[in-house]
């Protein structure tokens, strides 16, 4: 069974900067999802980034941010290098007691509940705000790794994250509500992990309820309005990301496909995949082949 969960050493590393691209030998980047945030910004060629159901384009100077717990993958969108830097950082260390500055992890998950709000940042929007030269700090301070790093990590992500919020502040982002950290919302994104590694299993939405101590109708409720949609609808876009991974990157045949994936049979598979994606599996792993250089 592929999983979508990535494993990280939060605790030993908690800062991550790097530079990255379609150079690297295990690129493309497969679906995947993770506790901590991630930042990527591009410096040349394109990307194509997919985020939960949502696709963006970035170009060179682009940046967009990966949430906690947010399906995502990256890809080529041409045939030109692509190079970007990677930034990952645990959110919940971020954060200060000034009433005027919320805790940044509680910040940032109200951004999902808002739907004005992207999690891309196009060149223009950046261009006063000297983001190349704050991300290249990153990555030096993490390759040098001299003394009192981690301490200037956690200051130039904490001022990288401020102008970002600045800047959706702008587009109407209200600052004044943020969630609150409660068991609920914990229960709520540790359930995420559970999924991923039970999709091969016939899950019901009354049994996650119930791992989460909720009532049916109080476990739907609170994980739409977090996920912008349905337990069930999750479900099955984790079945698809999986099948995706699947087809592009191993030369399984369907059958055992749609077994490794929790279906009952590979018809059932077929019917669902060309669903959500208006295309078959076959046609699209041959689709993704023609694509490649």
């Amino acid at each position: 069974m592929q999983y979508l969960y990535e494993q990280s050493d939060i605790l030993n590393s908690p800062y991550e900067a790097f530079w990255y691209g379609s150079s690297a030998p295990d690129f493309p980047v497969k679906s995947h999802l993770h506790y901590f945030m991630e930042i990527i910004y591009v410096t040349e060629g394109n990307a194509l980034v997919y985020i939960n159901q949502r696709e963006y384009l970035l170009s060179s100077g682009d940046l967009i941010l990966f949430l906690p717990h947010e399906v995502h993958s990256i890809y080529t969108a041409s045939y030109k290098p692509l190079r970007y830097a990677v930034l990952k950082f645990d959110l919940n260390a971020l954060h200060f007691n000034h009433s005027h500055t919320p805790k940044l992890a509680s910040l940032f998950k109200s951004s999902l509940l808002d739907p004005n709000i992207s999690p891309i940042f196009k060149e223009s929007e950046l261009h006063d705000f000297e983001i190349s030269k704050l991300i290249d700090d990153c990555v030096k301070e993490i390759t040098n790794k001299e003394y009192g790093y981690d301490i200037t990590m956690q200051a130039l992500f904490s001022t990288l994250l401020t102008k970002l919020i600045r800047i959706w502040k702008k587009a109407g982002f209200s600052t004044d509500h943020t969630l609150q950290n409660k068991q609920e919302s914990w229960s709520l994104l540790t359930i995420l992990e559970y999924i991923d590694s039970h999709t091969g299993e016939q899950l019901k939405v009354e049994e996650l309820a119930a791992i989460c101590n909720m009532s049916y109708s109080y476990f739907a409720k609170n994980f739409s309005e977090l996920y912008g949609q349905s337990c069930k609808e999750y479900m099955d876009f984790v079945r698809i990301s999986k099948i995706k991974d699947l087809l592009l990157f191993t030369d399984l045949d369907l059958t055992y496909i749609s077994q490794e994936t929790g279906f009952a049979d590979c018809s059932h598979m077929i019917r669902s995949f060309k669903k959500r994606e208006n295309i078959t599996p076959k046609q699209f792993r041959l689709q993704h082949k023609k694509r490649k250089p």
